[in-house]
């Protein structure tokens, strides 16, 4: 997300579909759909409509199915869907750190180094039982929904572990340097914000937690992690009551590895403000990690010197990439630690829920390095052959700009129903069906617990499973605009029949804000709600 250029919320074997079968399909819904498609708001728009009977394969409603349209956060099916087939839902991530050089009487003598797996979490998200924890209202867009719930796990667990077991191997000093080789796969710009690379601590975001104090006095600062790799000198205010909110922070720093990395934050956070979304304080922002390989050094260091080891080399700066050795070098018996994650389902789990687009991009760069290349373009490239080979999906059906959704990335409703359909015959199915945000239950579908019109969405709560997306973009007088909403994903009807089914619209125009984003997933979630009740 980067100044609400773009927002992409946390909110079907292949089939021909026949010309008689889509001209059956083009009837009318019930007139309490059809009357939310014609509410006033979606005069200019497009929808694209699909439904999939999969036990029969027939399509039982199209409008626009092939009508290439804007899908945001839906394409996250793809991406994370095919690395969940090419890892598996029980694999593990490894990251080990090996040592260059002797130890001799607790003194190492060389380089330690942390071997960089893709390892999106770093024990950082972890609960003792194995599973991943998050939130619905994810820190990863605190910036752009203006708020988010933080988890409660240790979001440097997995580099003190580490630690751990470098002083367990008997290492008391370090006469060298620690370095990240982050060279599993080539840095990614992520929207512009900061070169994605497989080494993560905290999602590569500092949580900035802000809290009023008395009027006209310092608001309550307070932000994780704490590592002298960044550093906050807040100078906050407490605003009268009925003041505006103002916070002036720079969120896209570019200091990390070097000293005295700060950033000025200031402004005023009024008294009365009623935090959105959650409604209680803290109020959360975030502060971006933009050299993640400096900042995972700069915390492995600091967390050695907990355990007592002594690092001769400068905590902060920058990581020596120039220094490593070569990839296929490493030998077992330097291992001194190693990471070990939770199962790759979970973090199928983690991505779909809460729309991690970071997650969504890691997964597709992951399924391009286990098979053999080492570049988004070329990842994407690999994907398109993998799509059309397995699913019977035309690179004329996509545009893909990345892994998660960004910018223009689009599909026909055709493509996404054709994917759903053929993932519901895979083995792994309830693992990526589970996976998928549940009507009022969880992830961004979660939400569905504020609407007003929860009688409309009775019954169906917990019956429907499916990724939503949302694009939107700043028209020329500065007004919000929505390209696209949409939802995808199953429904498995009151009737007993099973469903996979596409809803999307696109161009809405201009919006007051994130209010009428929810009413369109209202709408969306009451025409689901409807095919769960009528079907």
């Amino acid at each position: 997300m980067h100044n609400f250029t773009q927002l992409v919320l946390t909110i079907l074997p292949a089939i021909a579909l026949s010309l008689t079968a889509s001209v059956q399909a083009q009837v009318l819904l019930a007139p309490e759909v059809d009357a939310i498609l014609q509410k006033p708001m979606y005069k200019d728009a497009t929808w694209g409509l699909l439904v999939i009977d999969l036990e029969t394969g027939d399509t039982v409603y199209s409008k626009n199915a092939d009508k290439q349209l804007l899908i945001g956060s839906i394409r996250k099916l793809f991406s994370v869907g095919l690395a969940l087939d090419q890892l598996g839902a029980d694999y593990r991530f490894v990251t080990p750190i090996y040592r260059q050089g002797d130890v001799k009487d607790g003194v190492l003598t060389g380089n330690l180094i942390l071997v960089a797996s893709g390892d999106l979490s770093m024990g950082g998200r972890e609960r003792a039982d194995g599973t991943i924890e998050y939130t619905k209202f994810d820190h990863s867009e605190s910036n752009a929904l203006g708020n988010s719930i933080l988890t409660k796990a240790d979001p440097l667990a997995g580099y003190r572990s580490l630690a751990k077991q470098i002083a367990a191997a008997g290492i008391k000093r370090i006469e060298g340097d620690v370095i990240i080789d982050d060279r599993l796969f080539s840095p990614y710009e992520f929207r512009e914000e900061f070169e994605l690379r497989p080494i993560f601590v905290n999602d590569d975001l500092v949580d900035v937690m802000l809290r009023p104090g008395q009027v006209g006095e310092s608001a309550n600062v307070d932000w994780r992690p704490r590592s002298a790799a960044i550093s906050l000198s807040p100078t906050l205010l407490t605003g009268k009551p009925g003041s505006e909110l103002d916070i002036d922070y720079d969120p896209l720093p570019k200091c990390v590895g070097q000293s005295n990395c700060n950033v000025p934050l200031g402004g005023t956070l009024p008294v009365d403000l009623k935090p959105v979304l959650t409604g209680k304080w803290p109020l959360v922002r975030t502060v971006r990690i933009t050299q993640p390989q400096n900042y995972a050094r700069t915390v492995l260091i600091e967390e050695l010197a907990k355990v007592g080891v002594v690092v001769t080399a400068d905590k902060t700066a920058q990581n020596a990439a120039n220094r490593l050795p070569a990839r296929d070098s490493y030998q077992a018996e330097q291992q001194v630690a190693k990471l070990t994650s939770a199962k790759f389902d979970q973090y199928v789990e983690w991505i779909l829920k809460v729309s991690y687009n970071i997650g969504a991009d890691t997964s597709l760069l992951l399924y391009g390095v286990h098979n053999g290349v080492d570049t988004l373009e070329s990842a994407l490239k690999l994907e398109a052959k993998t799509l059309r080979a397995q699913f019977g999906i035309s690179p004329s059906e996509i545009h893909f700009v990345d892994g998660s959704g960004g910018g223009v990335s689009s599909a026909t409703p055709a493509a996404i129903g054709r994917l759903l359909s053929a993932r519901a015959k895979l083995d792994n199915f309830p693992t990526f069906k589970k996976s998928l945000p549940q009507l009022g239950v969880n992830g961004s579908l979660a939400t569905v617990n504020n609407y007003e019109k929860v009688e409309a969405i009775q019954g169906a709560k917990g019956n429907v499973w499916a990724k939503t997306g949302t694009y939107i973009t700043l028209n020329d007088k500065g007004q919000m605009v929505v390209k696209a909403q949409g939802t995808a994903g199953y429904i498995d009807a009151a009737s007993g029949r099973k469903f996979a089914f596409v809803l999307i619209v696109n161009d809405i125009g201009a919006i007051s804000g994130i209010d009428d984003i929810v009413q369109v997933m209202q709408d969306e979630g009451e025409i689901a709600a409807w095919w769960w009740r009528e079907n």
